[in-house]
């Protein structure tokens, strides 16, 4: 809220699900959480430059993200909503895309957490 994108919560809040309810599942790691959302983002904005702020543009970001994380091999599902938010809402990409490349790394330091202070059980990552 403080950096005017509240639409950055609910793929972020979808992303810490993953990393703190099930931080051994390969779509949870840093490199496909970072790199699926950077990726969706920036489907998101090519989608938007050929389709507008539609409906349909916004399910065609969220196929093609998906898609692309595959083939990359960086699948992380709710990143797909990246997509989905910079096609419905057309933020600037200037401050949205270095905004989600920070929320993702610090989610990312937030789940080393438990492990390294916590003296919890469960290590993450399992992979970079």
């Amino acid at each position: 809220m403080l950096v005017h994108q509240p639409l950055l919560i609910p793929p972020v809040a979808a992303s810490a699900a993953l990393v703190h309810g099930a931080p051994g599942l390969p779509i949870s790691q840093p490199r496909n959480l970072i790199g699926g959302h950077l990726l969706a983002g920036a489907i998101g904005y090519a989608t938007l430059a050929v389709t507008g702020s539609t409906a349909w543009g916004a399910a065609i970001a969220a196929g093609l993200a998906l898609g692309a994380m595959m083939l990359c091999r960086v699948s992380h599902s709710p990143a797909a909503a990246s997509a989905v938010v910079v096609v419905l809402q057309a933020p600037h990409a200037w401050p949205f895309l270095p905004l989600l490349a920070l929320s993702t790394v610090l989610l990312v330091a937030i789940g080393l957490l438990p492990g390294r202070i916590g003296g919890h059980p469960v290590r993450y990552p399992l992979s970079w």
